[in-house]
């Protein structure tokens, strides 16, 4: 089966405003005239479900396996290791792959790549995950929060900077090894997260994910060492500094994505931003659609790195779905109050 990736163009032959590629493509060409190299290493989790007899997906699962457990308690583990194949097969390098946290959840992380090349292997990656799941006769889902019992699943982004060749966070002689650029990237970050989370958590089921209790971040800081962090700073191989953005999820579109943490995090350096110090709260984050939204609105900055229009359109549909979502009657609600009132 062969795959197409290419850029929207217009009839004239021009690349479509509304294009993420394009935004994108932008975005990194902006870091580049300033001297700025990103690079990107996703961490991509989602579930392994069962089908009912009509094929359709479902939310069950008969296995009980944990973090890095194996066969024979991770059934999901065949389904793992025929997608690993056949994404090698495909030219990907995978660093990891591993049983995450909740039973059928699983993570497989893949290596350092730039800008649009990364942003293509993690469409590529999702629709082989898919075709591979189906295969097995099973549902793969990238949902955000599939499962009120379970953790949800995330889509991390490890950003390593480098200038003129040299590591863009890492300074022995600073404090917490970390260079001014770094405080400042974290800075812009922070700034900017509230509006950025209309992307990366661009679904109303993304904010189920973000509730206490379940790993995932719910407040405005940056941390050396606390899980819950939106933006965590991790020392790798040879003292290796890079930053783990874990607040987007797998409904995220990945150009919009990578954008978004490039172009905040070098406007944190251009303005020369400081952050709190680690683990310090700057607030909470967005808890709804609706809140990541009107903070979206509100930042003039995130409107200039996507484009007026783009922004515009973007908050017309998405308040459409909030409308259509607020009118709806749950489960939920009929099991609380329909033999109450």
């Amino acid at each position: 089966v062969a795959r197409f990736l290419c850029d929207v163009c217009t009839e004239d032959g021009s690349e479509y405003e509304l294009s993420p590629r394009l935004i994108l493509k932008r975005a990194l060409e902006k870091a580049e005239k300033q001297g700025y190299t990103l690079e990107v290493n996703p961490e991509c989790e989602f579930f392994l479900f069962h089908t009912d007899d009509d094929g359709m997906p479902t939310t069950v699962s008969h296995e009980r396996a944990g973090y890095l457990d194996t066969s024979p308690i991770d059934l999901g583990e065949n389904t793992r290791r025929d997608i690993i194949l056949t994404l090698e097969e495909m030219g990907f390098e995978i660093e990891s792959s591993h049983h995450e946290d909740a039973p059928a959840q699983h993570e497989v992380d893949f290596k350092q790549a730039r800008g649009v090349k990364v942003a293509d292997q993690i469409v590529t990656f999702r629709s082989t995950v898919r075709t591979i799941a189906q295969r097995h006769g099973l549902h793969a889902t990238f949902m955000p929060k599939p499962r009120t019992d379970l953790p949800g699943s995330a889509l991390s982004l490890n950003i390593s900077g480098f200038r003129n060749g040299r590591s863009l966070f890492a300074d022995q002689e600073m404090e917490n090894g970390l260079s001014r650029e770094a405080y400042s990237f974290i800075a812009g970050l922070l700034t900017h997260m509230n509006g950025m989370a209309a992307f990366s958590n661009p679904i109303i089921n993304s904010y189920k994910r973000l509730k206490p209790g379940f790993h995932a971040p719910t407040e405005l800081f940056w941390s050396l060492n606390d899980y819950r962090a939106p933006i965590r700073v991790v020392t790798g191989r040879e003292d290796e500094i890079h930053m783990e953005w874990t607040l987007p999820d797998g409904a995220a579109n990945p150009y919009l994505l990578i954008a978004l943490v490039v172009s905040a995090g070098l406007n944190g350096i251009r303005e020369r931003m400081v952050p709190l110090k680690a683990d310090e709260k700057a607030g909470k984050l967005p808890g709804t659609l609706k809140e990541s939204l009107d903070a979206l609105e509100q930042d003039a900055f995130l409107k200039q790195v996507c484009g007026e229009r783009y922004v515009e359109t973007y908050l017309k549909e998405k308040r459409k779905e909030w409308e259509l979502y607020t009118r709806e009657v749950t489960d939920w609600e009929l099991k609380e109050y329909l033999h109450r009132f």
